[in-house]
Parts: C-alpha cells; structure tokens; sequence
C-alpha cells in the first residue's frame, strides 16, 4: 500500500470514527497531494507524498511559531494538533548529532573549507538525509561547521 493509499484509507478510518479534527487535517493533506499532482502532471510516488508531508510540517511548525509570538494559543492548539497528525506519515527525524555526523562526513568528502562551498555542502546532506531532516536544521549546522 502506497502512502498516499495509506492517508485515504485512514481518512475514512477516522470518518468512521467521527473524529471530525483528523479527517480534517487528513482532508488538506489529501488535496496538498492532489494540487501536488496536478502541478507535476503525474501520480506521486512515495518520495513526492513525503516531501508534501514535510513541507506541510513545516507550514505548521511556521504557523506555530507565528501564533505564539501574536498569543493566540487558541490557534497554536490546532496547529500543534494538526502537526501531530502529519508527522505520523513522516519517518523519524534525525537528531542533531545524526545531522551534524552528515555534515562532517560530507565537508571532509568535499573537501569545504567555508561559506563559499555551503550550497555544495548543503546540497549533498540534503540528498543523504533526504526527508528526515528539515533544510533550516541542516542550515544551520553546516553553518556552524564551516564558520568554525
């Protein structure tokens, strides 16, 4: 079962269920991965569902932290709630360590040895952590590894 398949079947799981908020949140998700096929002219593989996920995630997580600076907890409740949801789909993030170890591995690969190569630097992390790391994470410690 692909993971798009995966979404709607527990989208009708949870209509069943009548639980309105995550049908909801599994709703947008579904049409992010619609508009996300109509853009590209073809159905998703899992690695184009996943990539939808995370920049859903990270749509929340901005959300969130807008939220908070403004005071509305009411809207951060529904964020966070609707981010749990979304990570379900998504596969284990890697701690800092992990991406730092990444990081490490790739610049003595590379040979980098400041912020000039960083986007050639960020660009092979990123290929290796693929979705489970998030690119502002990844910034910052290649950041902090090739200023040092």
């Amino acid at each position: 079962m692909t993971l798009a398949d995966k979404l709607t079947e527990d989208m009708k799981a949870s209509m069943r269920a009548g639980d309105a908020a995550r049908t909801g949140t599994l709703r947008l998700l579904r049409g992010a991965l619609k508009n996300e096929e109509i853009k590209t002219g073809r159905p998703l593989e899992d690695d184009g569902v996943l990539k939808v996920l995370q920049h859903e995630a990270k749509q929340r997580r901005d959300s969130i932290e807008a939220y908070r600076g403004a005071g509305r907890d009411d809207l951060v409740a529904h964020e966070e709630a609707e981010l749990a949801v979304v990570n379900e789909y998504l596969p284990q993030a890697m701690t800092d360590g992990e991406v730092a170890a990444v990081v490490q591995t790739v610049i003595a690969e590379t040979g980098a040895a400041g912020m000039a190569q960083m986007g050639a630097v960020m660009g092979a992390v990123m290929q290796r952590v693929g979705v489970r790391a998030d690119g502002s994470t990844v910034a910052r410690i290649v950041r902090e590894r090739l200023s040092a």
